[in-house]
């Protein structure tokens, strides 16, 4: 596997290939598939569906990787908090008021469909396919479960942070151990690796960012890699702009993504010199494709020749994008 081979160091070229939200609502197949679900939790929880949609990406494109279809969210609900997602406006949860609302127990009882997904998907794919777990990482869970829904800022999360520490303190702990369990069970049904999103990652400033963010991830990591010695973990902490390389010393992640606006040779320079890094193109350019996205693209190449890279995007792809662009990007990158 060429994603393995990058995570375990080694140079690999041209570098292994997959797009964040590569299955999706920019493919007319995961369209016909989500209408037949009829919601998008219904679709999650539904292990024939959902290995449908992971895979359709992989057979189109012919990834490196296959990123098992869920969502960050699964676990706040598993743990007890309703979820819903409204059309066009995203996932809507009712604000968590206090941390016992939660409980750990029932939880692997009601993501077990997820486990029969990465068990299908892994039978399925062909083995050079790298098959990517993931969970969402505390802190950006959290934003979602106290403010109730994203594209706010999450200003309750913030305050909260400040006014009643030990109450995010007490809901980031049941995430940790919650979040180790489910990522465990992910190794267990057949995941070849695994990735942390913390998509929210730059919304804390540094004394929290060191303890609502590295803290949690660093447990992560260690339990997971203490359990499972090899295992490989992608670390996701998007905007952590100047904390990134603190995030990679103390958390012990294999790898980290670049978001759109860091600087690769700053990154290097920030991180310690065996990083591997994944990522970085900015999806617009994958909407507009034309020679912006391919000079774009060559660039990126070139600047990574040498090292272990994953290409990647620096968030995920958007449902706007033209499938011949998607494409395109994989020629560029099959010929470099």
């Amino acid at each position: 596997m060429k994603l393995l081979q990058v995570l375990n160091g080694e140079p690999v070229w041209p570098p292994p290939a997959w797009l964040m939200r590569q299955a999706g609502r920019y493919l007319p197949e995961y369209k016909a598939v989500r209408a037949q679900a009829g919601d998008f939790i219904s679709l999650c929880l539904n292990p024939v569906l959902a290995t449908e949609v992971t895979l359709q990406p992989i057979r189109k494109f012919g990834f490196d990787g296959s990123i098992l279809f869920s969502d960050i969210l699964i676990l706040p609900m598993a743990l007890g908090q309703g979820l819903r997602y409204a059309e066009g406006e995203g996932p809507r949860l009712p604000p968590l008021q206090k941390a016992t609302e939660l409980t750990l127990e029932k939880a692997p009882g009601i993501y077990a469909p997820i486990m029969q997904t990465v068990a299908n998907v892994r039978a399925a794919l062909p083995r050079e396919t790298t098959l990517i777990g993931f969970a969402g990482s505390p802190a950006t869970v959290a934003c979602y479960m106290l403010d109730g829904q994203g594209g706010t800022g999450f200003p309750r999360t913030r305050q909260l942070a400040y006014e009643n520490p030990g109450f995010v303190d007490d809901v980031l702990e049941m995430l940790t151990e919650a979040t180790i369990t489910y990522l465990q069970a992910q190794l267990d049904a057949g995941a070849d690796c695994l990735m942390l999103f913390e998509t929210w990652a730059g919304i804390f400033p540094p004394a929290q960012f060191r303890k609502f963010v590295i803290e949690p991830n660093r447990r992560i990591v260690e339990a997971l890699k203490a359990k499972n010695p090899g295992v490989k973990i992608l670390g996701f902490p998007r905007l952590a702009g100047l904390m990134l390389g603190e995030y990679v010393r103390k958390t012990g992640v294999d790898a980290v993504g670049l978001d759109t606006v860091t600087d690769i040779a700053l990154a290097r320079a920030a991180c310690p010199e065996n990083t591997v890094f994944q990522g970085n193109l900015d999806p617009l350019l994958l909407k507009l494709g034309g020679s912006a996205m391919e000079d774009a693209v060559r660039t990126l190449l070139a600047s990574v020749k040498t090292r272990p890279h994953i290409f990647n995007l620096g968030h995920g792809i958007t449902p706007d994008v033209p499938e011949a662009n998607v494409a395109r990007l994989m020629e560029i990158i099959r010929e470099a």
